[in-house]
């Protein structure tokens, strides 16, 4: 059996940390990265949604989490505001996704 490694702690100023183009999205969409597997994937991201955002229905092979600490965004027919916790099961369809006026999300898969 594999032995299993507490994670390190990490601290991060995200306001310190820059706004970077987020690989795999829409154009305009932006990350700050806050965590990363072994493999470099980011795991635990600051998403900011711009304004007319859209994604298409996908799934994911793992949970995802968002937390809206800003904005809002819809996802099929329903409606995402400031504060609101999700939990996506992994292998769940999910989206679209839309926001007419944008959104900062903290997203973990």
């Amino acid at each position: 059996m594999k032995e299993m490694r507490a994670p390190a702690e990490i601290n991060i100023d995200t306001l310190d940390r820059p706004w970077e183009p987020a690989t795999g999205y829409p154009e305009g969409t932006r990350w700050k990265v806050l965590r990363r597997d072994e493999g470099g994937q980011p795991l635990t991201v600051l998403l900011n949604l711009p304004p007319g955002f859209e994604v298409d229905r996908h799934s994911h092979v793992g949970v995802e989490q968002h937390y809206v600490l800003e904005g809002d965004y819809v996802s099929s027919g329903t409606h995402y505001p400031a504060g609101t916790y999700r939990l996506i099961p992994a292998h769940a369809d999910h989206g679209p996704f839309t926001t007419r006026s944008g959104a900062v999300i903290l997203v973990t898969w």
